[in-house]
């Protein structure tokens, strides 16, 4: 007993002496101008004591005399230094040039920049955008050569059409493949009605890299067609500890108004054209009246640390947005875990990562309230001694119709992932990745009874839900070795991906009017009810595998093939197989460029490869029946039957099986050279391609008119779209040793879009909605026009009848529908961008500008509702209704030029203006490792010809499938917003 006293005693007495021993060292880290470095990773060699130094490039860490401790930074050479003293010490990294070549993640892996062949634009957190953004496609707008970024509206987290290097395809399937930490997200909607991607808290994200080309994309074989999106999550670092706390609230106004007539104006020009004025006598202007200057706050948390073998980094954040039409909110909660495990030598690693989130949205009645903000009698008061009047003229007072009308969507959401793999042998590894993506979503749409107000009487609710559920697991071998001069790394692997899509939805009416919402209170409908419901699930199974080879760090090839299985497909066509190849040459590792004070990188790069679009309607391929007893489908078996409610349903087809369907096929050849001059000072990339989309899939009518189904799914023969583009994009750096510093960037992309060999006259993408013409054509597919061609009558003005007069196109002498024209295009020709960023001392500002030229768009506002006919009925109109005096009040607003506008633009898409504090002149440097304050501004200028609220126009709507492009039906205005920021690190 009193020897196991003495060694407890001994063991105790040996860690209390051990723990006196340690003392704080102190010191700082510079680079070798002497400038402090931020950020510097040092270590307790041995242990997994470990900080980080700080704005002033100090530090403090545990330590005793005859410790090691290891400094590392990325762009500088590790230092170990063993200390002698507790004295503090003054550290110096040298520049490692090597290490200047960043991390690119490619698919199934990662690869150094100047290792990579393929086409691919990697951001950083610190180039992201800056503001109130939702989602990561915000993030990108405008920072990537080739990307277009187009938001739907300026609704809080509206969707967004992002489209790499031109449109190469016909159908809606144009969205590129997301992969989130090695899980690649289904495109399918999950129910939600504003941007699927809103679940990702952008503060999350670490980096993103767009694969652009075939050679880059192809790993993921059939849903590359339109790119790969790769973002990467924020992971912690072992040794290191830090929390951060970030807060900013922000406002919102509308950036600007459009143009129409005031109270005093309206009365003036309806007297002018001898019109019907309805004078309720007041001043109002609806544009104020239904919009508001909206709040959004934000907070979010993160923790991140670790030792040697297994780091964390965690996050939670809340935000509360609303949009500047009333009645419209998005809250967003969400929550993070991302871990990483080492063991064996770190030959065994475990990464696991875990998002969920909370997505509240509140959808104001968008047509209808952007419409009332634009033709509403503007001498109707909106209120009578404060309470809303029920009409405004013969119309209902859209503030009644805001207190009566909601559309309410909850999604809950779970992504996660678990990949361990281990290293067999040296150089061989194994790993497998599981995944879920888990969503559900509850959307109602409601008005509540209003008596007062015929046709609102009733009320209503149309409900539905939408659980979706896709799963993933992959299996992947890698095997990389050096030999000499030689470096090869071989990639082999398995992916299976199951994806379930299932809704269901009812509508009802007929409510009391009894202070209860209509949603809760279904069994009190007195109206039938209607019911719906669908169920998809679709399977991929792929094999695919890849070879890097390196000679010397001069000469490069990658090839790589992809065999995908796809249960969207026939029994005939059930795999595609998608194969790439590129090479590549890093000239400045030659001789004859050794020591180049000009060029410090220069590589060439070319790649050649295909890609697949499966983004198909599920179940195309199969044959599809209901049941009817109208027309030919019956017959009357009963000798009794006297109409056709006697006779028996008969079983007819509604979709036709095709088990011939291919899948539709990209072919990309691209030429490119990367570039790094005067010590890095200028960077850029320079990209040539050429793109063919072939297998052009459609539902279209059959050439036999004797056929049991109206169309058909089928691969239209020979029919191609083609991109042919340039990219360039550029950087200047200053030196950023001086306590002034710049940067001066900037991309742009050409892009030539075509349809070749179309055996349609036209394939209608964008038609008129209302105005008496619902469904007359707009916009379409022309053979030998790019995608979205205005087909439409060449506009010459008003006769003398007071008509409408259109151009003899075809010179036949008359005016018919034949005399439509291609009159330009939807899709910019080039998009372009501009990024300025300035450094002086403790503050920064950084400006973003982007913008676009060559594309048009169609006012489908003017043409419905900026008329004299309008104006004549006391509804409001801008100038455009009376810019001819002679035209008759009856005259057509006809499909035409009339209401083709220019959709160039250019914008300050944001600025901000940051300070970071001086710590050690706070006192507080011992405790705080940052303290940052920032002022954001969005949408600040605008410069542009379009007369409506913005010409960033995509409203994500289809016709048959067919993406539209460039239409303004009652878009969502934008507004302006100026956000103040804190960020703390400690």
């Amino acid at each position: 007993m009193r020897t196991r006293f003495l060694l407890l005693f001994a063991l105790v007495f040996s860690a209390l002496s051990t723990a006196w021993a340690q003392s704080q060292v102190t010191g700082v880290v510079v680079d070798e101008s002497n400038e402090a470095l931020t950020g510097v990773t040092v270590l307790v060699r041995g242990t997994s004591r470990g900080e980080i130094t700080d704005f002033e490039g100090r530090f403090s860490i545990a330590a005793t005399v005859g410790d090691v401790l290891e400094f590392s930074y990325l762009g500088m050479k590790p230092k170990a230094v063993t200390l002698e003293s507790l004295t503090s010490l003054e550290i110096t990294l040298e520049a490692n040039a090597q290490q200047l070549d960043e991390i690119i993640v490619v698919g199934y892996g990662s690869q150094k920049r100047s290792d990579v062949t393929g086409s691919i634009a990697s951001l950083k957190s610190k180039d992201f955008n800056q503001g109130v953004v939702t989602n990561p496609g915000q993030l990108l707008q405008g920072k990537v050569a080739g990307v277009n970024v187009t938001s739907a509206s300026g609704e809080p987290g509206a969707g967004q059409d992002i489209i790499v290097r031109g449109v190469g395809s016909l159908r809606s399937g144009t969205t590129p493949l997301f992969v989130i930490d090695g899980f690649a997200l289904d495109n399918s909607g999950n129910g939600v009605p504003t941007n699927p991607l809103n679940f990702i808290n952008p503060q999350d994200i670490e980096s993103i890299d767009v694969l652009k080309d075939a050679s880059a994309a192809a790993i993921y074989g059939a849903r590359a067609a339109n790119g790969v999106i790769v973002i990467t999550t924020k992971k912690g670092v072992g040794g290191q500890s830090q929390i951060n706390v970030s807060a900013s609230t922000a406002i919102t106004t509308l950036a600007s108004k459009i143009d129409v007539f005031s109270a005093s104006e309206f009365r003036n020009q309806i007297n002018a054209i001898g019109g019907i004025l309805n004078d309720g006598g007041a001043n109002t202007d609806w544009q104020d009246e239904l919009t508001r200057t909206a709040n959004a706050k934000r907070v979010n948390l993160s923790a991140t640390g670790g030792s040697r073998n297994s780091s964390y980094f965690a996050s939670f954040s809340g935000e509360d947005q609303e949009g500047i039409l009333r009645n419209n909110n998005l809250r967003r909660y969400s929550a993070r875990l991302n871990m990483t495990q080492r063991a064996l030598n770190e030959r065994l690693r475990m990464d696991f990562n875990f998002s969920a989130s909370r997505f509240e949205n509140s959808r104001a009645n968008i047509n209808s309230v952007v419409t009332d903000m634009l033709q509403l009698n503007p001498t109707f008061p909106s209120t009578v001694n404060g309470v809303p009047t029920d009409l405004v003229g013969d119309n209902i007072n859209p503030l009644v119709r805001e207190s009566i009308f909601d559309d309410l969507s909850y999604n809950n959401r779970i992504l996660a992932n678990i990949s361990p793999s281990i290293e067999i042998v040296k150089g061989l590894v194994y790993k497998l990745n599981l995944g879920i993506d888990y969503s559900t979503t509850d959307r109602d749409v409601q008005f509540i009874p209003y008596p007062s107000i015929a046709d609102f009487e009733l009320g209503s609710v149309s409900t539905t839900f939408n659980p979706n559920t896709n799963s993933q697991a992959e299996n992947t071998l890698t095997y990389s070795f050096v030999k000499e001069r030689q470096s090869i790394s071989l990639l082999a692997g398995h992916s299976f991906q199951k994806t379930e899509v299932s809704g269901k939805g009812f509508f009802t009416s007929g409510f009391p009017d009894n202070g209860v919402e209509p949603r809760y209170q279904i069994g009190a409908a007195s109206e039938p009810t209607s019911q719906s419901a669908f169920a998809t699930v679709n399977e991929l199974q792929s094999f695919f595998g890849r070879v890097n080879y390196s000679f010397d760090d001069k000469y490069l090839v990658t090839a790589t093939m992809r065999a995908d299985g796809s249960s969207k497909f026939g029994a005939n066509n059930k795999y595609g197989y998608f194969p790439s190849v590129a090479v590549g040459w890093n000239l400045s590792n030659e001789n004859f460029l050794a020591g180049s004070e000009v060029f410090t990188y220069l590589k060439l790069r070319g790649s050649w490869g295909q890609t697949g679009n499966q983004e198909i309607p599920s179940k195309i391929t199969q044959a599809s029946f209901t049941e009817s007893n109208s027309g030919n489908d019956t017959y009357p078996l009963d000798p009794n039957a006297t109409d056709l409610s006697g006779y028996p349903y008969g079983s007819i087809y509604t979709r036709l099986a095709n088990p011939d369907i291919q899948w539709e096929v990209s072919t990309q050849t691209n030429v490119g050279l990367d570039f790094g001059l005067f010590n890095y000072r200028l960077t850029g990339n320079l990209d040539v391609f050429n793109k063919v989309s072939s297998n052009i899939l459609l539902e279209v009518a059959p050439v036999d008119p004797i056929q049991p189904t109206d169309k058909f799914w089928t691969n239209i023969p020979n029919m191609e779209i083609r991109n042919t583009g340039v990219e360039l994009a550029l950087n200047y750096r200053s030196d950023e040793s001086k306590d002034f510093s710049y940067s001066i960037g900037g991309n742009i992309s050409i892009t030539d879009n075509e349809v070749v060999n179309s055996p349609y006259s036209i394939l209608t993408t964008g038609a008129v909605r209302g105005a008496g013409q619902t469904g007359a054509t707009i916009n379409g597919v022309l053979n030998g026009e790019p995608i979205g061609t205005f087909f439409v009558q060449d506009f010459i003005g008003i006769g003398e009848d007071g008509l409408n007069l259109f151009a003899d196109v075809n010179g036949d002498g008359q005016i018919l529908d034949n005399d439509r024209f291609a009159a330009g295009t939807a899709l910019p020709t080039y998009i372009y961008a501009m990024n300025f960023n300035f450094a002086y001392k403790n503050f920064d500002l950084g400006l973003n500008f982007n913008g676009v030229g060559g594309n048009q768009i169609f006012n489908h506002v003017a043409l419905s509702i900026f008329n004299k006919g309008n104006l004549s009925n006391s509804l409001n109109t801008t100038d455009r209704a009376v810019e001819f005096p002679n035209e008759d009040v009856s005259n057509s607003n006809r499909v035409s030029t009339r209401y083709l506008e220019s959709g160039d633009f250019l914008r300050l898409n944001n600025a901000s203006l940051g300070y970071n504090f001086n710590l050690e002149q706070l006192g507080i440097g011992q405790a705080v490792k940052n303290i940052r304050v920032y002022l954001t501004g969005q949408n600040l200028l605008l410069f542009t010809n379009y007369s409506g609220y913005d010409p960033e126009i995509n409203t994500g709507s289809s016709i048959g499938d067919i993406q539209t492009f460039g239409i303004d039906y009652f878009s969502y205005p934008r507004g302006r917003t100026f956000l103040v920021g804190l960020d703390v690190t400690l």
